[in-house]
């Protein structure tokens, strides 16, 4: 599969972005320029960040904190942790924070040297999510087929609705909130330790079905003990579905990835998922989950094996009314790595307000 990697060349966005857990921080319209020297490289996730010293307005020396993306996302754009040294002399560009700190989000940089590296796909951000800075598929190839719903599977981007906001716009548009989850939206300080990424804390699912676009879903099926794996690589959330015909525990057994249990129905794996623990923001939005919180999802393989039909509902009466859907096609795409994410605690919290 395939990449689209635009440089990004206009001074003023198209359209601002929302959603990143930093980015109401960030000043999403504008754009600084800088010459500077490298004194840190730090290649982790949830984010890549390096720092570059330059003089100010004043003539005193500053040095800037740059984000970018996940060590995922850096490579499909062309970085590698060899990318930059310190006592690198580069030029930047970068969108600032709005509180006059010395922190941005980095849109691209050029070496010395001539070589020139982009952290964004474009400034609208059309193709690349605002919650993770990760690139989506664009005009995906179809390589490979099976016989099976095994596999590491990656959303067919040409078949998706993009949402500004990425993942967080994606259930922005799509949840109808109770008082209750309008009031929890409304007080969440997502620049604070109340942000569960502050303690490398991912999203329990649906979040692995709707971060296909960025990253593979793997599912793996194990006869001998009646169970099925399901893994996403965004911060390594693996759950077990149990096949054994069992019933959910009870209502206070309560883990991250809540409690499995699944079925077919002909050629349809069907699971259902509750017992989640308390979450803080599992949409990126603020708005929490909980006890109630209940998903059903279904996994069945089209005719030619090259793709999966993956469905999901989601309820949370506590903070949701009714419920909602959502249909993606999945590519199958053997040749996909399921490298470690392995959030770093340090990076992920480098984000807030100092």
């Amino acid at each position: 599969m395939r990449y689209i990697v635009a440089f990004a060349a206009t001074i003023v966005l198209a359209s601002p972005a929302s959603g990143h857990h930093s980015d109401a921080a960030l000043d999403m319209n504008s754009l600084v320029t800088f010459e500077g020297t490298v004194t840190g490289f730090n290649w982790r996730n949830p984010h890549v960040y390096f720092t570059v010293e330059t003089m100010d307005e004043h003539g005193e020396q500053t040095e800037w904190t740059l984000q970018m993306g996940s060590t995922i996302s850096s490579t499909r754009l062309g970085w590698t942790p060899e990318s930059l040294s310190i006592g690198d002399r580069v030029t930047v560009r970068a969108h600032p924070a709005r509180n006059g700190r010395p922190y941005a989000l980095s849109n691209s940089l050029q070496k010395e040297d001539g070589i020139a590296l982009t952290a964004a796909f474009n400034d609208d951000f059309s193709v690349l999510d605002s919650d993770t800075r990760e690139p989506r598929l664009a005009e995906p190839e179809v390589a490979a087929s099976t016989s099976t719903l095994e596999g590491r599977w990656m959303a067919d981007t040409s078949k998706l609705v993009d949402y500004l906001g990425g993942f967080a716009g994606f259930f922005q548009a799509q949840l109808t909130l109770t008082e209750k989850g309008k009031t929890a939206q409304a007080t969440f300080n997502e620049h604070s330790d109340e942000n569960p990424i502050v303690e490398c804390i991912g999203r329990p699912t649906p979040s692995m079905i709707v971060t296909t676009n960025y990253y593979p879903l793997e599912i793996q099926i194990n006869e001998d003990d009646e169970t099925i794996a399901i893994r996403t690589q965004y911060f390594d959330e693996e759950r077990t579905v149990y096949m054994d015909a069992r019933e959910h525990p009870e209502a206070n057994e309560r883990t991250f990835s809540g409690h499995s249990i699944g079925r077919w129905d002909g050629d349809t794996l069907v699971v259902d998922t509750r017992n989640f623990a308390d979450h803080r923001s599992p949409y990126q939005t603020g708005l929490p989950s909980g006890a109630q919180k209940h998903v059903i999802e279904r996994y069945r393989l089209m005719g030619d094996g090259t793709r999966i039909v993956v469905e999901f509902m989601l309820e949370d009466r506590e903070y949701i009314v009714g419920s909602m859907s959502h249909t993606r096609e999945l590519i199958y795409s053997p040749q996909t790595s399921m490298s470690r994410f392995d959030c770093d605690p340090e990076a992920s919290r480098r984000f807030l307000p100092q």
